[in-house]
Formats: C-alpha cells, sequence, structure tokens
C-alpha cells in the first residue's frame, strides 16, 4: 500500500544540519524541517545571532542545537558532524545554506572578496557536503540541499554587479548535479533551491534598486513572502520526492521565465 500524504512528508525521527541557519531564509528552513518532525542542528558564524534562534525554536517544543561554524574551515565543519552524531546519532538532511554576496564591478573587484564569497558559498558548501556524505554513504541514506540563486541561472542588467556571487551560485548547481550522479545509487539525493528575491539582510539592498522592476516584469508581480521556501526545502527532505535528484528548484515568481 502506498504511503499517505502525511507519511510522505514526515520528518519524525529524522536529523538536519543547517548552515546559515541563525536567521533569514535559514531560520525559515530550519523551522520549517522541524514543524515536519526533524531535529535540528543549527550552525552560524555569530553565536550573538545564533543562540537566541535556538532558544526560540527549543521554546516552541523543538529539538535543537547549535554551533558556530566557518564552512570554509574543514575542521569546524567536520565538528559540526561529529556534535550532530553525537547529539542524535546520525545525519539525514543537509541544508547548505550560508553564504555571501560582494556587489563591485568586475573590473574593480578585489580579489579578497571575490575569494571570500567563492570560499563561503560553493567551498563551504562542498565541504559540508563532503563530511556529512561520508556519514551517509555509511547508511546509505541523505538528503542534501544547496540554497542556490536565481543569480547562478541567469543575470540582470537591473541590478548592481555581483560577478563572484553568480558565479559560485552557479558553480553550486554544478556541484548538485556531479554530487546527485556521483551518489544516487548509494542512497543519497542532491538536489538545489534557487530563490529569487525574498527580503533578507543579504537581499535587501539589492531589492531596493529592482522591487518595481519585479513588480512589473514578474508573472506574480511581488518578491516572495516569508515562509515560501520552507514547503520546498521539507519536500526535498522528505520522502515526497524520492525520485527527484539532481534537480534545481527555482522559486522566483515566474522571473525566469519572462
Amino acid at each position: 500500500m502506498a504511503p499517505t500524504l502525511k507519511q510522505l512528508f514526515d520528518l519524525t525521527g529524522r536529523t538536519a544540519i543547517v548552515t546559515g541557519g541563525s536567521r533569514g531564509l535559514g531560520q525559515e528552513m530550519a523551522e520549517g524541517l522541524a514543524e515536519a518532525g526533524a531535529s535540528v542542528m543549527l550552525c552560524a558564524r555569530r553565536e550573538q545571532w545564533l543562540a537566541p534562534t535556538v532558544e526560540e525554536m527549543r521554546a516552541r517544543g523543538f529539538r535543537v542545537e547549535g554551533m558556530v561554524c566557518d564552512v570554509t574551515n574543514p575542521e569546524q565543519v567536520g565538528r559540526v558532524v561529529g556534535a550532530t552524531i553525537e547529539a542524535y546519532g546520525k545525519v539525514d538532511i543537509l541544508v547548505n545554506n550560508a553564504g555571501v554576496s560582494w556587489g563591485e564591478r568586475p573590473e574593480e573587484m578585489a580579489l579578497d572578496k571575490w575569494q571570500k564569497v567563492i570560499d563561503i558559498n560553493l567551498t563551504g558548501a562542498f565541504l559540508f557536503a563532503q563530511a556529512a556524505g561520508r556519514e551517509m554513504l555509511k547508511r546509505e541514506y541523505g538528503r542534501i540541499i544547496n540554497i542556490a540563486s536565481i543569480a547562478g541561472l541567469q543575470s540582470s542588467v537591473m541590478g548592481p554587479s555581483f560577478a563572484g556571487y553568480a558565479a559560485s551560485k552557479a558553480g553550486l548547481l554544478g556541484l548538485t548535479r556531479e554530487l546527485a550522479a556521483t551518489w544516487g545509487r548509494q542512497g543519497i539525493r542532491v538536489n538545489a533551491v534557487a530563490p529569487g528575491f525574498f527580503h533578507s539582510r543579504l537581499a535587501d539592498p539589492v531589492i531596493e534598486q529592482i522591487e518595481e522592476y519585479i513588480k512589473t516584469t514578474n508573472p506574480i508581480p511581488r518578491v516572495g513572502d516569508a515562509g515560501e521556501l520552507k514547503g520546498v526545502v521539507v519536500f526535498l527532505a522528505s520522502d515526497a520526492s524520492n525520485y527527484v535528484t539532481g534537480q534545481t528548484i527555482v522559486v522566483d515568481g515566474g522571473g525566469t521565465i519572462v
């Protein structure tokens, strides 16, 4: 008998790591996983943002741990994966959400700014996928979700120049496909989400410049609302998407189709 819809989306007994999970879209995705029943390890760079989020989620009855982590540091990444296994016994789900941006015309961009964006957005995602993947391979079960961006799919003459960010997100889509192809027969599914514009500390300076353009051109004429990403992440983490791997789900109000 086929599982019910409720069973397909149920994450009870699953364990998830969410990077960049202390606030904004990462916090929303972590809350979605916890609401579906998962135990969550949040990691972020700043304790002052991480600790209140952990306490807030615990107050809602969720099983949540938190660790400060620089995703570009392999030792710190390994400690997060180890602490997750110590706390919960396993790692089922990884959401690679940590990211930064730097806006500057390419002919003027300092190499260290380019390198920082690539290191966090792309290399950091690889390091976490590698560390979590090693554990997932032992059990032949895992769900990795890379948070990319429509910037990895198309460019815009309306916004600021952010070549490093666009390159890192395009690279993340390639990494998603490669990991999916490599690990698919060992029980690990790897997919990506490419959000359009959602209000966040990272996106708000750009949204100020292009919101009117979005309202004019998008089939859904607005920026994304709070809560409109968590369902996609839960879908990709759950058994509801068991036959989906190597894919990118675009959540942008239709902006990339026009």
